[in-house]
């Protein structure tokens, strides 16, 4: 039977035992590293296939599910906010690479076809598998016997050897011409051979070259933008406060007015400027108005450390992280070393004392996202985190440090930032912590 490609027809399931099969082919797949370190695309998937089986099928509608499963309201732009266009498309992907991984070792296979919202199931025994696999094999063996077949005379090629065994002047010369073709036909298969062989060595060297090309600045953002369009840079904001010694204080919910400091500004500045660049958008929203729901919904890029809740509370658990309630003493703790503590020498100036910051990016179970953390003690600190993150300078460095840890494990980095006359000099890495 030449049969090139095995096919399987879409399967309607009618029992509850068909029914309960699917729904535990689906917790295997939501199980899989493909899905189980996200959020959304499990959600999506999940929300699919039970309406699929239960057969609502008027809930799987783009804007309906931008609302029941994203919490978009009812209104919602679809045009301009494709959240639910991207996610689809991303399980899409994270299902054809389960399933080329896993095959179909369950004899079900889930799939969300292109342009539709409604699951697609298939089911067999696993013979179509087999069929595809025997048709691969059985047309392998007709192409490796194309130029071996050439040394197994038929009956023609037999009659000229018979020819030139007898010395007729034609067997002879037809039989030259046969070894001949044999001998180019060899050839041409061996220069295939070669050139397909030189093509992997190329493309094996390109994409290493590739991967050793990418910047470092590109590899440290890369699992916060992966699986992102939008990225909240979430500051925290001040108010005047002349008794303070650094002249201000962090703003609470309650406060209409609220202001960020030139160095802040700056920040904000550096991290949307390299966004843009790699195509992803930034929203800019206040720590104090920021909810837990905000912050699920997108990576998050967190600027400032006091003066940010959320900064306190999502580097709480880590080795490096903010101590609080000292009063008016700002520290960045070491939690494996209690004994070493990063604070701005309170005998200086403000204006003059050297200041410290915290660099981070890790994925928070509390968010189920990534965290990018820039903050300093003070302003000049988060302003020198901003610009460490954004350089390809300072992230060759951190990653020299980190060394294979940098690409997509959770990371901290403890800075110290020079401060003269309120200016943000150049930071310096101090402590460096990888998990």
């Amino acid at each position: 039977m030449n049969r090139a490609h095995a096919t399987r027809e879409a399967w309607h399931p009618q029992t509850k035992e068909d029914r309960d099969a699917i729904l535990r082919e689906l917790e295997e797949v939501l199980a899989s590293p493909h899905f189980c370190n996200s959020k959304r695309y499990p959600t999506l998937l999940r929300y699919i296939v039970e309406n699929t089986l239960a057969g609502k099928l008027e809930l799987l509608k783009e804007r309906t599910l931008g609302v029941e499963v994203f919490d978009r309201p009812a209104t919602y732009d679809t045009n301009t906010d494709t959240v639910v266009r991207y996610t689809a498309g991303e399980v899409r992907k994270r299902l054809l690479l389960y399933y080329s991984e896993h095959g179909h070792h369950n004899g079900i296979r889930i799939s969300l076809p292109a342009g539709s919202y409604v699951a697609e199931f298939v089911h067999g025994d696993g013979e179509d598998d087999a069929l595809d696999r025997a048709s691969v094999l059985h047309e392998g063996e007709h192409v490796a016997a194309g130029p071996g077949a050439l040394n197994e005379p038929g009956p023609a090629a037999a009659g000229m050897q018979d020819d030139a065994v007898h010395g007729s002047p034609h067997g002879i010369a037809e039989a030259a011409r046969s070894r001949t073709h044999a001998s180019a036909t060899r050839f041409v298969w061996l220069a295939l051979v070669a050139v397909l062989i030189v093509a992997a060595v190329a493309v094996t060297w390109w994409r290493s070259r590739a991967a050793h090309s990418e910047s470092a600045v590109d590899a440290f953002w890369a699992p916060v933008l992966r699986d992102q369009h939008t990225v909240i840079v979430c500051t925290g904001s001040s108010v005047f406060a002349p008794q303070s010694r650094s002249g201000v204080t962090t703003a609470g919910k309650d406060i209409d007015y609220t202001f960020v400091s030139m160095q802040i500004a700056s920040a904000i500045a550096e991290v949307s400027s390299s966004m843009e660049h790699s195509g992803t958008a930034t929203q800019l929203a206040s720590a104090a108005t920021t909810t837990l729901p905000d912050l699920r919904e997108h990576s998050i890029a967190l600027l400032g450390g006091y003066n940010n809740q959320w900064t306190l509370r999502l580097t709480r658990p880590l080795r490096f992280y903010f101590i609080e309630d000292q009063g008016t003493r700002e520290i960045i703790a070491d939690r494996m070393q209690p004994q070493t503590l990063y604070e701005r020498d309170q005998s200086l100036p403000y204006s003059s004392a050297d200041d410290y910051a915290l660099v981070a990016r890790f994925r928070d179970p509390t968010i189920d996202g990534w965290v990018i953390v820039m903050a300093g003690l003070g302003r000049n600190g988060t302003e020198a985190a901003a610009q460490f993150v954004t350089s390809s300078h300072y992230m060759e460095l951190l990653r020299d440090r980190l060394g294979s840890a940098f690409a997509n494990r959770n990371l901290e980095a403890v800075l110290k930032v020079s401060v003269i006359e309120g200016k943000t000099g150049a930071p310096s890495i101090l402590a460096v912590h990888s998990w």
